[in-house]
């Protein structure tokens, strides 16, 4: 149940004249003494410092400035679970909770100097107990919110945002509700427990001593939802790294995505996303300062079809002369029909182009394989440009067995050498990263 009247005046109170707090504190005697005027269907909005203090959650700390930061930053490791971004000295962290924010909530501001803070372990617990202590022991029926501050993505300065909550509906969802042109409201969904948290801070201020506000007249429910209900999940999270974070996460993947992707949609890829792709691959490193690569892209149908045709008959002539069997043969030639299918056909070629000539064999046998090596770097890095585009392809050897056919039915040079064929479209279905491959045996330290 969501209440979707608005207040037809709000006001926030400050509680004044409360003292520290410890591990000892009474805090809601303490509130109730310090404020007999709050009534029912007020909330009570409560910076976590008060938590920290109350709950145990202070930690003695070095006083000489760098052992305390030092200090500071082994607490805030042992609070993260992840970190979300670095820069310099800032730390953007998510913790046990969930909260995403700088440090990890980890705060030597407004405490002792010997102490640090810590949040309180489950801030919505703590907003519970206390609101279940001021209605067992004063017979107040209110709300609790627990706030801390935080900054905004793509917003300067900071806010109190609510990282507990207790009796009180911490949002109010407008989705399929109309609005007064008519209009159905589909994403609409006000966070009105970080509105209070920020609304009762203005009262509370940084440097006021004023932990505790009171906001009264604003109408709620209590639908049983609590503030870890405001944290995002990180797979609905658009915004879960920083950004130098998912840039270093895309160079570490980028050759995991590339996968044999046998499966298209029907789309033709654009053009511009090819053209692009090429350009990445053909950054390859090749030897001599040479260009010796050429990707042929076979656009036009007929000439496609023609070469394929011309390709698979060669390749039948080749297994009927190993004495295969017409099945075998057939289930053989079914393999290439992924290069009719795919949208999209590119047949790399090394033209050799300045490629030194020895007067031995041996040499020119070295000077060939070198240019090899280049092409399957070519080869590689287009894949992985397509992939790293969310396109998919996948690379058949066929035309390296069907070289004079390729040249023939495309009017190459005699010395260019085709190295494959790659079939290239949008994905059918997701493809996901590949895992690594298993190193044992195959990389040999020497």
């Amino acid at each position: 149940m969501t209440d979707h009247r608005a207040p037809e005046g709000l006001q926030i109170l400050p509680i004044t004249g409360l003292g520290e707090f410890d591990a000892d504190s009474d805090l809601a005697a303490e509130i109730v003494a310090a404020a007999p005027w709050i009534v029912d269907g007020d909330v009570l909005v409560v910076t976590s410092k008060v938590f920290s203090k109350t709950e145990g959650r202070m930690v003695a700390a070095p006083t000489d400035p760098d052992e305390r930061d030092a200090f500071r930053r082994k607490l805030i490791d042992d609070e993260t679970v992840r970190v979300v971004a670095r820069r310099n000295r800032t730390l953007i962290t998510a913790n046990r909770n969930g909260l995403v924010q700088a440090a990890a909530g980890v705060d030597g501001s407004n405490v002792r100097t010997d102490q640090i803070a810590l949040l309180p372990l489950d801030p919505d617990a703590s907003a519970a107990r206390l609101r279940t202590r001021l209605a067992e022991e004063h017979g107040l029926a209110v709300a609790v919110i627990v706030t801390d501050t935080m900054g905004r993505a793509w917003r300067t300065g900071q806010t109190d945002v609510a990282i507990g909550a207790a009796g009180i509906a911490v949002s109010h969802g407008y989705d399929g509700i109309d609005d007064g042109y008519g209009n159905t409201l589909l994403v609409t969904d006000i966070a009105v427990a970080d509105e209070l948290a920020a609304a009762g801070d203005l009262v509370k201020g940084k440097l006021d001593g004023v932990p505790v506000a009171v906001v009264r007249g604003m109408p709620y429910v209590d639908d049983g939802t609590a503030a870890r209900d405001l944290v995002r999940d990180l797979d609905d999270d658009m915004f879960r790294l920083g950004v130098e974070e998912a840039l270093a996460q895309g160079h570490r993947e980028a050759l995991l995505t590339r996968r044999s992707v046998r499966h298209f949609a029907d789309d033709a890829v654009d053009p511009a996303t090819m053209h692009a792709a090429f350009a990445d691959a053909l950054t390859a490193p090749a030897p001599h300062h040479t260009h010796p690569i050429r990707f042929l892209w076979i656009r036009d149908a007929d000439r496609r079809r023609r070469l394929l045709d011309a390709m698979a008959h060669a390749w039948r002539t080749d297994l009927s002369a190993d004495q295969k069997t017409p099945e075998s043969i057939a289930k053989r030639v079914q393999r290439g029909q992924i290069l009719y299918d795919a949208p999209e056909l590119v047949i790399p070629v090394l033209t050799g182009d300045g490629m030194h000539d020895y007067p031995d064999e041996r040499r020119n046998g070295c000077e060939n394989t070198m240019f090899l090596v280049a092409g399957g770097a070519a080869v590689a890095g287009l894949l992985v440009a397509l992939s790293a585009r969310e396109i998919g392809s996948c690379w058949v050897g066929s035309t390296i067995f069907a070289a004079d056919v390729v040249r023939e039915q495309l009017e190459l040079p005699q010395h260019w050498q085709p190295l494959g064929a790659v079939a290239i479209g949008h994905p059918a279905q997701p493809a996901g990263l590949r895992a690594p491959a298993a190193t044992d045996g195959l990389v040999v330290e020497l």
